[in-house]
């Protein structure tokens, strides 16, 4: 550590390429610069940071009024959609008109198909209740008609005629069968026939016997005569009691008329406006009067009295209360949507979008045994409670609930909610059941979800895009700037205030500010993913309550920082632990032809650590192929097996352009035993590549991090700050010689938000940071030779790293034509 500015220090074509400035490694955000003491001195922010896009987009979809317009919020899960979508929504809401109420009646002819009603906001509600004291007055006031002395005494006046016409037509023959001599007697057995003596008596058997023969037989004449006109009055005994029973039932016709009409006329005059219900209230007055005799049974029942023998009431097969209750429930209006007049738009955020939950359902009753369904056990869903309003709905949730989607769709399409099971959706149930009213839909849904669901929905369901025209994309991180710094300032002191939180001091805010440029992975942006900056609020809080403290400080919000990644960083311990046991074979000194320190990440929960890893390769005569080892193994993603395949297409290029690449390399990620994905190691394994070509060692105390083209030129990759702290944490483990570091894609310089440990031991010289252009710069820093620049001609000067590369594959070009066969030249290999 003698020189540590001159440890990274090299020429490269007239050029000095050096390390990073400590500076550039970390964009502070000064405390001083932010203006208050603490956030109690700010107002919270009004507006949605950093979402004017997606603002603009949701605010043209909820205003225009047209079919198709629903919005689709797409963002990262904790960007804050929900919020934001519903605190935008609830603005409109207020402003918007109130929509109808809903109502299901009974369809009295036919029942199973239930009618929808529609009122004014206010007016379900009010109509059910009148409804309610409606039948509550109709059964009084008919127990009190079918009480009346006048009813009492019409009914006994048809019950009395029929006793009166059949003792008539009974007196008539009982008075001419008299005349001739004939009296007819009543029985226990029934009515017989007898002639009558002189003294009016009827005789007995053996006067009759005793009587001429003419008179015998004129009686037996006669007899037979009236019996055939007594069974005749018999027999016309059930005519006069239906004759009767009609009476009766026109009787009861009429008195419920006449009670019911009052009561009826009075509904009709406070809903004289709506004519669906003035409809139904005279079908409620025509079922009314139809279900008299029912209503009298019911009546009847009601005043039964004890037995006198043991004071009990008669058993009935059914009880009164429940008949009445299943006769009355016909009459009763089941309110689904009852809204608040004034009350504005419905806002409905659906959470759990099951097929009942959003479609609506029909519950069932048991009832003596069974289960039965009627309008009053329809229930509404979500659909129905947002209609004419605006529904809210998880895309992830509502996909993930089997036959949901389609139902939903549906809906949108037909502009209306079918109430319907599941079963009678997909056609699996055959029994009869309810089959309410389909409802109109008017409503604007806004689904939210991440940006691939939007996308595969666009990609391969044909009717999304005609029912979700407006995308609303939301933004995760904003320009940082000292207005945006302010901003952001605003939008903590607001979430602080409304989950009454400690006030944040502004060194407080300032490390919140920096630890959201490190989370955008930018050091000119700030990340506006709420769920993050709630929970560092929250925990930050916590230690500054812990602490004592009356205010939050920079001290508590670096402590919840460091928490959180010791909760998740025990993986990453325990990979640098084997690397200094030397299980993982990890150096960070020395020097070694074909093997360089490239750079990782893998995930744990929220975080990313970063890892290093080695890289090796070797070269021979061949037929011009780089084999990727972890392609051939299966453990190479597309994107790791396109940086491979161009480093061929670098090294054709550049250096045996006259002749045929003879080489055979192999190229691998040692003891990597899970997947590769991505192309950021193609820049390692270039140089790992061309030091096996070249046999020039490589210094081992370089990581090399970054993406190259066909070119040679070095592009930015992902994850630069895991990247470089996971291999400053195996070099700090392993001890510092003053010449370590990392060499990254000067694209990435923007990128840096390093931890404060790291951009110390730069200020130290323990540790270096270098960013590069292209491939010859990385090449100088790992081997400390002069790259070379070609000629006209395409010749690299002597002794440079790219002569010697050149002169390899040209002696293996020449070496392979001097094969005839493929087979030759393998066995020579």
């Amino acid at each position: 550590m003698s020189q540590p500015a001159q440890a990274i220090l090299v020429c490269h074509k007239g050029e000095v390429v050096k390390k990073l400035d400590p500076n550039d490694l970390y964009t502070h955000c000064d405390p001083q610069s932010l203006g208050f003491e603490t956030t109690d001195e700010l107002s919270g922010l009004d507006e949605v940071l950093g979402q004017r896009r997606a603002m603009d987009a949701l605010a043209f979809g909820v205003d225009i009024r047209q079919e198709g317009y629903n919005v689709f919020v797409m963002g990262p899960n904790g960007a804050g959609k929900r919020n934001m979508v519903l605190q935008f929504l609830r603005q409109h809401v207020e402003a918007g008109p109130t929509p109808d109420d809903w109502c299901y009646v009974n369809n009295f002819d036919q029942p199973h198909k239930p009618k929808a009603i529609s009122l004014p906001a206010g007016r379900g509600k009010q109509f059910h209740e009148d409804v309610e004291h409606l039948i509550d007055d109709v059964r009084a006031a008919m127990s009190s008609a079918f009480d009346s002395t006048e009813y009492r005494h019409q009914r006994r006046e048809i019950q009395d005629s029929v006793s009166r016409k059949q003792q008539e037509s009974f007196d008539q023959v009982t008075a001419r069968a008299r005349e001739q001599g004939i009296a007819v007697i009543r029985t226990p057995m029934g009515i017989a026939l007898a002639p009558i003596g002189k003294g009016g008596e009827p005789l007995g058997p053996e006067e009759v016997q005793n009587l001429p023969d003419d008179e015998r037989s004129r009686i037996t004449r006669e007899s037979e005569m009236l019996e055939r006109e007594l069974q005749e009055i018999i027999q016309s005994g059930p005519q006069f009691h239906r004759q009767a029973r009609r009476k009766e039932k026109d009787l009861h016709r009429l008195v419920a008329d006449t009670t019911v009409e009052p009561l009826i006329e009075e509904l009709r005059q406070h809903y004289h406006d709506l004519p669906p219900v003035l409809e139904h209230l005279e079908a409620i007055k025509r079922d009314l009067v139809e279900n008299a005799e029912q209503i009298l049974r019911l009546h009847l029942d009601e005043q039964e009295e004890p037995s006198p023998q043991d004071g009990s009431l008669v058993p009935q097969a059914v009880e009164p209360d429940i008949v009445a209750s299943a006769l009355m429930r016909r009459y009763h209006v089941n309110c689904v949507i009852c809204n608040k007049p004034g009350s504005g738009a419905p806002l409905v955020f659906e959470d759990h979008p099951t097929h009942p939950n959003l479609i609506g359902r029909v519950d069932y009753l048991a009832q003596m045994g069974t289960l039965v369904a009627d309008f009053n056990l329809i229930k509404p869903g979500a659909l129905h409670r947002a209609n004419g309003g605006y529904l809210v709905l998880e895309a992830h949730k509502l996909l993930m609930q089997p036959y949901v989607w389609e139902s939903f769709k549906r809906a949108l399409r037909a502009g209306s909610i079918q109430i319907e099971s599941l079963g009678q959706a997909l056609g699996l149930m055959q029994t009869a059941s309810l089959e309410p009213e389909p409802i109109p839909l008017k409503i604007k849904v806004v689904l939210m979800g991440e940006p691939m669901i939007f996308h595969l929905l666009r990609e391969y369901d044909g009717d999304f895009a005609e029912l979700f025209k407006i995308p609303a994309d939301f933004n995760v991180s904003i320009d940082r700037n000292a207005d945006s710094q302010m901003l952001f300032a605003r939008l903590l002191a607001g979430m602080v205030k409304n989950r009454k939180l400690l006030p944040f001091d502004r060194s407080a805010v300032a490390r919140i500010i920096e630890q959201s440029a490190r989370v955008a992975a930018d050091s000119g942006k700030l990340s506006v993913h709420m769920r993050m900056i709630a929970d560092l609020l929250l925990e930050s809080h916590y230690q500054g309550r812990v602490r004592g403290d009356g205010a939050v400080t920079s001290t508590d919000v670096q402590k919840a920082i460091d928490m959180q990644v010791h909760r998740s960083a025990r993986l990453s311990e325990r990979i640098r632990e084997e690397i200094q046991k030397g299980s993982i074979l990890v150096d960070t000194s020395g020097r070694q032809a074909g093997q360089v320190n490239g750079l990782a990440v893998f995930p744990f929960g929220d975080m990313l650590f970063g890892r290093p890893m080695r890289i090796t390769a070797r070269a021979r005569m061949g037929s011009g192929q780089v084999v990727d080892i972890e392609r051939e193994a299966a453990l190479g993603e597309a994107t790791h097996s396109k940086g491979v395949l161009i480093l061929s297409g670098f090294i054709s290029g550049r250096y045996v352009r006259k002749l045929p690449l003879s080489l055979q390399a192999s190229l691998v990620f040692e003891q990597s035993y899970g997947g590769v994905a991505g192309d950021s190691a193609s820049m390692a394994e270039l140089c790992a590549l061309l030091s096996a070509i070249a046999n020039a060692p490589i210094y081992q105390g370089i990581a090399v991090t970054g993406s190259v083209n066909q070119l040679g030129q070095a592009q930015a990759i992902g994850a630069v700050n895991e990247k470089i702290e996971g291999f400053f944490d195996v070099c700090a483990a392993q001890g510092f010689d003053g010449r370590q570091g990392v060499i990254i894609p000067h694209a990435n310089v923007r990128h840096l938000m390093l931890r404060s440990d790291v951009v110390q031991a730069v200020k130290d010289g323990a540790f270096s940071v270098a960013a590069v252009n292209n491939v010859d710069e990385v090449i100088e820093l790992l081997t400390g030779m002069t790259a070379g620049e070609a000629d006209e001609n395409g010749d690299y000067p002597p002794d440079t790293f790219n002569s010697i590369v050149s002169a390899r594959l040209e002696e293996f070009a020449r070496k392979r034509q001097a094969f005839p066969s493929g087979l030759e030249l393998r066995q020579a290999a």
